[in-house]
């Protein structure tokens, strides 16, 4: 299936690792021109070289904190004069820790929502001008189905995430006619270092993924790139008529929330 993403411009924060990872290198299978973003320059240096080899193909490369402003307005900036274009944005970045209500002050809550909200609008608030003048754009948030519903192991997720939503189909409306979509990705658990991270704790990373495929149908957790790849149909020419929309991944897991 041609996805009519050959040539088109995207940038994928949070591309350095798991499911941004997964995504960019999509993107590049289907010819589009990718620059990834992440707070690691040595993970960011090891995508790249895995793409490289995998792909035979060139990404670009920026180390920054989406809670950067300038520098994030910098780095679309930069990457759409390299290109002459931006068509896609992919807002993404780590969660915040996990645990209870309870185990959390105020600075807390203010950084989960500076992480987990403000600077996903801000990224996409900044490429937005880009979007517009190319005539064509794809705009995807990568969440958490903490959107859905609350997990109390990741309460500061379940508080500040759903706002993105309100963000995403606020936005829907303000963009009005057009080839511009919004649309949120909300995965469940899936096998990346960061969600190891969080399960484990103390435990033995072996017995943190056994109990949490427990409670999903499919029997086990998402590989990124089964996650990714509805992201990608969702940035495709093919989704052209899918906005506003906020695609739960998580196995039928909150079939049972």
């Amino acid at each position: 299936m041609d996805l009519g993403l050959n040539g088109k411009v995207a940038l994928v924060a949070g591309g350095s690792a798991g499911i941004g990872l997964a995504l960019a290198r999509d993107l590049v299978r289907e010819g589009a021109a990718v620059s990834i973003a992440g707070r690691d320059p040595g993970r960011l240096a090891k995508a790249r070289d895995e793409i490289r080899a995998e792909l035979g193909a060139e990404v670009g490369t920026r180390a920054l904190d989406v809670r950067d402003t300038d520098a994030t307005r910098a780095w679309i900036d930069d990457t759409a004069a390299e290109h002459g274009a931006v068509h896609i944005a992919v807002a993404n970045a780590g969660g915040p820790p996990a645990g209870p209500t309870s185990a959390f002050g105020p600075d807390d809550y203010r950084s989960a929502l500076e992480l987990g909200m403000v600077g996903h609008i801000a990224f996409v608030q900044a490429a937005l001008p880009h979007l517009r003048r190319a005539g064509w754009g794809r705009i995807l948030m990568i969440t958490s189905e903490t959107v859905r519903e609350i997990i109390p192991k990741f309460a500061l997720s379940g508080i500040v995430r759903p706002g993105l939503i309100g963000y995403a189909k606020t936005l829907v409306h303000e963009l009005g006619p057009g080839d511009v979509t919004v649309n949120v990705l909300a995965p469940g658990y899936t096998a990346t270092d960061a969600l190891l991270a969080d399960l484990t704790g103390d435990a033995e990373a072996e017995t943190a993924r056994v109990a949490a495929e427990a409670g999903i149908p499919l029997g086990r957790v998402a590989r990124p790139e089964e996650v990714a790849a509805v992201g990608t149909f969702l940035l495709s020419a093919r989704a052209s008529f899918v906005t506003g929309t906020v695609q739960v991944v998580d196995g039928g897991r909150s079939l049972g929330m």
